[in-house]
């Protein structure tokens, strides 16, 4: 764990924290209803990384059919780049090792390489493209795949 920051699974108390950071971190930010109806959901994983009381950054998975989507990740300028998105991720699989899902999909922009390589270290691998997906720009998306957590993870 880092130094300094705890994490925990999001409320919808922290949406509004929630909104401030993906204010700042995408061009084309999801709304709170989307928020709200991901943290509300049972089949949703969503965890945010405090600094005190100063949401650092969150991560949203929803739970489809057999396997895990990452929906949105961010992490807030000030805390980029020391390893939050990791530490997330990390404790998404160890808290679902074993519940019979077949594994975890994300799509990420395709020029984004931080992301790419984040989510490789992590275990993902790209499996294809999805054209045009990206709303703002029309930009690629690259889809990505991670088996599920073997027991020794």
């Amino acid at each position: 764990m880092i130094a300094g920051i705890a994490l925990r699974r999001l409320k919808l108390a922290d949406i509004p924290a929630v909104e401030q950071v993906e204010r700042r971190a995408y061009p084309t930010p999801w709304s709170r209803t989307m928020f709200a109806g991901e943290i509300a959901k049972p089949t949703s994983r969503c965890y945010g990384a405090f600094d005190a009381e100063r949401l650092a950054g969150y991560l949203i998975v929803s739970r489809y059919v057999d396997a895990w989507h990452v929906m949105n990740v961010a992490i807030d300028e000030p805390y980029r780049r020391r390893g939050l998105a990791e530490q997330m991720l990390l404790q998404l699989f160890a808290d679902t090792a074993g519940d019979g899902t077949r594994g975890y999909t994300l799509e990420v922009r395709v020029s984004n390489h931080g992301a790419i390589r984040l989510y490789e270290r992590t275990g993902f691998m790209p499996t294809g493209i999805r054209r045009g997906y990206y709303t703002d720009n029309r930009e690629d998306a690259l889809i990505m795949w991670r088996e599920r957590p073997t027991e020794d993870e």
